[in-house]
């Protein structure tokens, strides 16, 4: 089999290793590597998530390369007016693309010749011309989300006229999204509700679904945890933001009246300051903290109410892959082939959350199995390197019909 070579694509670095996903596209590029394949790694240094020259020299050293360009791709009212009126694109994807990135992006492959070009967020498909006309790489999409599905979700949740914008802008997405999709030569859907989503609307080249996968021996298993409640994720990401907010008005009193001294920690990049200054007995906001996997390793219970969703949560996978008793939603848990009540808690009221901690706390050893059963889980069904297997081996079928014609 001959020596391959890819590039990956994406609209940030992915670091710190503190978020979904960041920890999602970081996986796919260790994975690559750790299979023998020659990694390229392309990112924009973006302004809302700047890294300093430094810190950017230091990442990524085992691959075969790593490049970025610096990037401004700050929201603007006066840019955001100007698309709603006079644009066809979201949004989002008018903010991401830059010609000094494209520039780049076709030097690079020039030079480097990837049998393979794979882009980590459908909001840079604007690049895919340029990709086409200077290589002739097979071109791949990663689907983190189905990203139309979470703006409608959050449409919905609207009023006047934030609910008219949000409109327009999940019907723009979803328009943009689908093109991709028929763009591109293989899809890969982080779950199998999110590869059915697809097929429903749209025909595509190929597709094979490539959940988030790990490396379950590295997974640190906690030692000495206290039976206290955490959540960790991107808090610039909307859906964490109202989850926070929600559970903090509505389940938090309730949790607190029948377990008294439970107390609940919360840390995300981009904390807004309204969470940072809240004074409620028991809450614990840390902002970003330093390392994500020793903000975790004492804490046993993971809190994760989310109310729009797409993809999957890959603090949740991380969570059950350390052995922890995870608190859900039904859209926390989507993607994740588990059992509620067998590997997790599934919660839908404030009532549910309060009985869930409840639980865990009056039932240790219960609580203790599940975590075990769901760290088995995780060991049968999301190891990094049988995922991996089934990726490369369709990209190299599809590769050797090019390669033969």
């Amino acid at each position: 089999m001959p020596e391959r070579k890819i590039l990956i694509i994406t609209n940030r670095v992915p670091y710190p290793l503190s978020d979904g996903g960041n920890l999602a596209m970081n996986t796919m590029i260790q994975g690559y590597h750790n299979a023998g394949w020659k990694v390229y790694l392309l990112s924009m240094n973006t302004s809302r998530h700047p890294l300093s020259q430094s810190k950017l020299a230091s990442l990524f050293t085992n691959i075969y390369a790593f490049d970025w360009v610096d990037i401004n791709n700050d929201i603007k009212p006066l840019n955001i007016i100007k698309n709603y009126l006079f644009s066809d694109w979201p949004e989002h994807a008018e903010r991401f693309y830059k010609q000094e990135f494209e520039d780049k992006i076709i030097s690079v492959a020039a030079a480097f010749k990837p049998d393979v070009v794979q882009i980590e967020s459908v909001f840079l498909a604007t690049y895919l011309p340029a990709i086409n006309e200077n290589s002739d790489a097979l071109t791949v999409l990663r689907l983190h989300n189905i990203e139309y599905q979470i703006w409608q979700s959050l449409a919905k949740k609207r009023k006047t006229l934030k609910k008219i914008y949000l409109t327009k802008l999940y019907r723009r997405i979803r328009n943009f999204e689908r093109a991709a999709w028929r763009d591109f030569d293989l899809l890969l859907p982080i779950t199998e509700k999110d590869a059915q989503a697809v097929i429903r609307l749209e025909e595509v080249n190929d597709m094979v679904v490539a959940p988030f996968s790990i490396e379950t021996d590295k997974i640190a298993q906690g030692k000495e945890e206290k039976w206290v409640g955490y959540h960790l994720g991107a808090m610039d990401w909307m859906p964490n933001q109202e989850g926070i907010r929600w559970f903090l008005e509505n389940a938090w009193r309730k949790i607190r009246k029948v377990e008294p001294g439970f107390e609940f920690y919360f840390s995300g990049r981009n904390m807004p300051e309204r969470f940072k200054k809240l004074q409620i007995a028991g809450v614990h906001c840390l902002g970003e903290v330093p390392s994500a996997e020793e903000f975790i390793a004492d804490k046993k219970i993971l809190i994760v109410p989310l109310w729009s969703s797409g993809g999957i949560r890959v603090k949740i996978l991380e969570a059950m892959a350390a052995g922890k008793v995870v608190i859900t939603t039904r859209a926390g848990i989507k993607g994740i082939e588990a059992k509620a009540g067998e590997h997790y808690l599934q919660v839908s009221t404030p009532d549910d959350f309060a009985r869930a901690v409840k639980w865990c706390l009056d039932n240790k050893e219960a609580a203790i199995k599940m975590g075990d059963h769901a760290r088995i889980l995780m060991e049968e069904k999301y190891e990094q390197k049988t995922v991996m297997a089934h990726i490369i081996n369709e990209m190299e079928r599809l590769l050797g019909q090019t390669e033969q014609a």
